[in-house]
């Protein structure tokens, strides 16, 4: 657990990732009102969820509404099991170009990109990772679940002092990142990741489209930010700003 500020906690889960062993970071904003989760982790994760938002001082059946910055499996994997777990109506947000990879109408976006990976890799490591991709291939209308609300650039949502969706495709066609205006926090997803404690680009080979990640990148610098959440790597204050300008070669 990591606080960021009143009412704004990362919630450190162990995951097992495409790489190995990690952590993954989802963010919890809360306040009287509402709840919020950016990000569901991977399936079979509710209970460490639950887990986490409760040593946050939240009560889970508080959790009011999941914004899902994109599809992939480690982000929407575990949304399902949260909704069927709740025992009030959760409101999940996402973006229109990633409504039907979550509602499961469609095969996951990344399997193009995991197959070509599982290729390329020799010996037990290829075929543990051809047999995740076989494993999502399969299974993957297990993870549907229904999205609510579609959110698109630059739209206020209303809650926990202000929350601005960013539209920032490039990882995947329709991935946000999220502003909370009371903390001046940018909740990155996966449009960049923190390595060594430095902000750093999302890896080339996770972008679907490197011109449009660019132009993402640039549309950030908009933003007084203080703190950036990357779902891998966690979290970065470093100037962030300033860091940011770099990234987007505006420095």
């Amino acid at each position: 657990m990591m606080k960021i500020a009143e009412g704004l906690e990362i919630l450190e889960i162990p995951a097992v990732l495409m790489n190995g062993p990690g952590v993954i970071h989802p963010s919890l904003i809360w306040d009287n009102d509402e709840v919020v989760l950016i990000d569901a982790g991977l399936t079979h994760q509710t209970h460490q969820f639950r887990e986490a938002i409760e040593k946050a001082g939240v009560q889970f059946e508080r959790l009011s509404k999941i914004i899902i910055t994109h599809a992939d499996a480690d982000h929407v994997g575990g949304l399902a099991g949260i909704l069927k777990e709740s025992t009030q109506k959760i409101t999940v947000f996402a973006h229109e170009k990633e409504k039907p990879y979550i509602e499961a109408e469609v095969l996951p976006l990344r399997l193009e990109q995991m197959d070509a990976q599982a290729a390329a890799l020799q010996g037990e490591l290829g075929q543990q990772m051809k047999k995740l991709c076989d494993a999502l291939r399969a299974n993957y209308k297990m993870l549907k679940a229904n999205v609510d609300v579609t959110v698109d650039d630059g739209q206020v949502l209303p809650y926990c002092g202000g929350i601005t969706v960013i539209y920032t495709p490039g990882h995947t066609f329709g991935h946000i990142c999220i502003y909370h205006h009371k903390s001046k926090t940018l909740i990155a997803g996966d449009a960049f990741n923190v390595e060594n404690g430095e902000l750093v680009y999302a890896p080339a080979f996770t972008l679907f489209d490197k011109d449009k990640y660019n132009e993402s990148i640039k549309k950030l610098t908009k933003y007084d930010i203080e703190t950036v959440i990357c779902y891998h790597g966690g979290v970065y204050r470093d100037n962030p700003n300033e860091r940011i300008a770099v990234l987007a070669g505006e420095q």
